[in-house]
């Protein structure tokens, strides 16, 4: 077990000490919202549809024991979180369940929209949907299957982060769940906690439930009301979405005991996009692996080990690029240019450039052959990576005898 995970199960109250199925003794049913406990009922008939004779002969204090909201009759925390009074919201003091909503034109822009939304969380989630402005989406993907334009996120979409984000809030920390909108690009839900599985890639490619929750008692009641999928299929449909739309994959950031999640309401990187389209029959995880390389994030040896075996990136590690295997099948000029330029040539034509020029002007310094270079290397190599790798070809050339620095640092021809 890796130590971050370790700590993570460690720095977790365990299951019998669950915050979220603490009884609040002073609380009672007026304290919950009419209106919250009708659309409860409603969720709980959509889920259990055979039952919907049973619960109308329920009156409310039956459903909500039934259902998890009380025990005994006692109110809980989950109940006044999802189905509480905005007024009832004191019984959580010192802990916090408000939604920080903030749209923005640009990142790292003003905010032109501003919105915090509390209990009952049943229905902030219905508000908050409604309020994030969700443009029509042109779609000018050629081969795709969908139609000239679309939402640019789907129900699921919009609703699975933020209910994952209730679900699995560290509430000890006093903080707010925020949602930011970036107008007509992407969505941004962040809470506090350290994300409790192993990985995100795990979640998603394994579509097994997780047997530790935060909030346990919290999470099976969101269950009862259609909130969240305890089966552990909630992350992977969200990648399923995004997939379908030839949108980029989820982003999870992970760090500094939180879960930032990224969902991009567009086509971040056509190329992709057209990869996606011409390549229907890549998996999930090989999507996942891919969408990663796009990206130049860093991938395990295992997992480039697999692209690899698979034919689907060329080079060497941390200089990988998706193989033509791949590019050729989108006949996409722009794609193929992409590959040639990350493709580069062989050392052997670098050094024949450096010997020409040397021939022809006599000598050369290192800033003229870094010049001769920079924009003939692979475009996967950074700056530094460029210069490294015209030492490596001088040092090369050097050690054959071909080429030598006179007193002045030129490099010239060995006679």
């Amino acid at each position: 077990m890796k130590p971050s995970r370790l700590d993570a199960i460690l720095s977790e109250p365990l299951s019998e000490d669950d915050w979220s199925a603490g009884v609040i003794s002073e609380a009672s049913i007026d304290d919950l919202d009419p209106a919250a406990i009708r659309k409860a009922r409603e969720k709980f008939v959509e889920l259990y549809p055979k039952r919907e004779a049973e619960v109308a002969t329920w009156d409310n204090a039956k459903f909500l024991n039934k259902t998890g909201f009380t025990i005994k009759g006692k109110v809980t925390r989950t109940a006044i979180i999802l189905l509480g009074r905005k007024e009832s919201e004191y019984y959580l003091s010192p802990s916090v369940c408000k939604i920080r909503y903030r749209r923005k034109k640009i990142v790292g822009g003003e905010d032109v929209d501003f919105e915090i939304f509390t209990i009952p969380m049943i229905l902030a989630v219905e508000a908050l949907g409604n309020k994030i402005s969700n443009t029509q989406y042109v779609y000018t993907i050629e081969g795709s299957l969908f139609p000239q334009d679309m939402k640019r996120y789907d129900v699921f979409t919009l609703r699975e982060p933020l209910n994952n984000a209730i679900a699995h809030q560290d509430y000890s920390k006093g903080s707010m769940i925020d949602v930011v909108e970036y107008e007509d690009e992407k969505l941004v839900f962040s809470n506090k906690g350290q994300f409790i599985p192993a990985s995100v890639e795990e979640v998603v490619t394994e579509d097994i439930p997780e047997s530790f929750y935060r909030n346990r008692y919290l999470v099976e009641t969101m269950r009862n009301v259609k909130m969240v999928d305890t089966e552990g299929g909630g992350i992977r449909k969200l990648y399923m979405q995004q997939k379908k739309r030839f949108f980029p994959m989820p982003d999870y950031d992970l760090t500094g005991r939180q879960v930032k999640c990224t969902i991009q309401g567009n086509v971040l990187d056509e190329n992709f996009a057209k990869i996606l389209v011409n390549n229907p029959d890549l998996t999930l995880q090989e999507i996942m692996l891919l969408d990663s390389v796009q990206k130049h994030k860093p991938l395990t040896d295992d997992s480039i080990g697999y692209l690899r075996k698979q034919k689907y990136i060329e080079g060497r590690k941390p200089h990988i690029y998706l193989s033509m295997s791949v590019v050729k099948g989108t006949k996409h000029i722009g794609l193929k240019t992409s590959y040639i330029k990350n493709k580069s040539f062989d050392d052997d034509y670098f050094k024949r450039l450096i010997v020409d020029y040397i021939s022809k002007f006599g000598k050369a310094s290192r800033k003229e052959i870094d010049e001769l270079l920079s924009n003939k290397l692979s475009e996967a190599l950074t700056d530094r990576q460029k210069y490294d790798k015209t030492t490596n070809l001088l040092s090369s050339l050097k050690r054959k005898g071909i080429i030598a620095v006179d007193k002045n640092r030129n490099w010239v021809l060995v006679k």
